[in-house]
C-alpha cells in the first residue's frame, strides 16, 4: 500500500512539475508567433520601400537620358550640319573638298555681317554655295579699277580681294534690298558669286548659316 501511494504520489508530482513546462512552451509559442508576424510585416515594408526607390531612380535615369538625347539633337542642329566646298573659290581660307560645319543658330540671333563665311543655296535642290560677306542691306556696292566701292567709298576691311579683274553686275552700282548681300570668293578669279546674273544678291531666307569649324583631317584641322 505504501508502494502504491509512493507511486502515486510520484505521479501527481510529475504531473504537477510538467505543468509549468507546458506553460513556458505555450508563452513560447505565442512569443514567437508574435515576434515573426511582426519581422514579416517589417520586411514587406521594406520590400515595398526598395521597389519605390528603384522605380523612382529608373524614372529619373529614363528623363536624364531623354535630356542628353535632346540636348544632343540640339546642337548637332544648331552647330553641326556638314557642307563641303567644291573649288577653290575661297581659298587661301578654305579648300576644294573641305567639310564645313555649319552654325545654324547665330542668324537667329544677330544678323549676318560682314566678312562672315557663309553657306547658301537659291533652290532647294542646287548645291550648297560658300563666300564671305562683302555688302549689306541697304547698302550700294560697286567694283571700279579693281576695288570694291561701298556706297562710293572704297572698302578695305572685312575683305580678302584686291585687284578684281572681272567685275561683272557690279560694273554698274548694285543696290542692295532690306534683305540682301552682296557675296564674293576669296579667290575671285576662280569664284561664281554675286557678280554673275545667274547668283545675284543673296537674301536671307537663302542663307543656311555661318561656317565655323574645318572637320576634314589635316593642316586646316580647326576654326575658320
Amino acid at each position: 500500500m505504501q508502494d502504491l501511494d509512493f507511486r502515486r504520489k510520484r505521479r501527481k508530482s510529475s504531473g504537477n512539475k510538467k505543468k509549468p513546462r507546458r506553460a513556458k512552451r505555450r508563452a513560447a509559442r505565442r512569443g514567437l508567433h508574435f515576434e515573426d508576424a511582426k519581422a514579416s510585416l517589417y520586411f514587406a515594408q521594406e520590400k515595398v520601400r526598395r521597389n519605390g526607390a528603384g522605380i523612382k531612380g529608373a524614372g529619373m535615369l529614363f528623363v536624364e537620358i531623354l535630356l542628353a538625347c535632346l540636348l544632343a539633337v540640339f546642337l548637332v542642329a544648331a552647330f553641326g550640319q556638314r557642307v563641303s566646298t567644291a573649288g577653290d573659290s575661297m581659298s587661301p581660307a578654305l579648300r576644294n573638298g573641305d567639310v564645313l560645319l555649319i552654325n545654324r543658330l547665330i542668324y537667329r540671333i544677330k544678323a549676318p555681317a560682314r566678312g562672315d563665311i557663309i553657306a547658301f543655296r537659291q533652290n532647294e535642290n542646287g548645291h550648297y554655295l560658300v563666300k564671305r560677306i562683302v555688302g549689306l542691306p541697304g547698302e550700294t556696292v560697286q567694283i571700279v579699277d579693281g576695288s570694291i566701292l561701298i556706297g562710293g567709298e572704297e572698302l578695305t576691311e572685312d575683305i580678302y580681294v584686291s585687284d578684281i579683274e572681272y567685275a561683272g553686275e557690279a560694273a554698274q552700282p548694285v543696290e542692295l534690298g532690306e534683305d540682301e548681300y552682296f557675296v564674293m570668293g576669296d579667290n575671285h578669279a576662280a569664284s561664281d558669286d554675286s557678280r554673275l546674273p545667274s547668283i545675284g544678291n543673296v537674301k536671307q531666307e537663302d542663307i543656311y548659316g555661318q561656317a565655323w569649324f574645318i572637320v576634314s583631317p589635316g593642316e586646316d584641322f580647326g576654326f575658320i
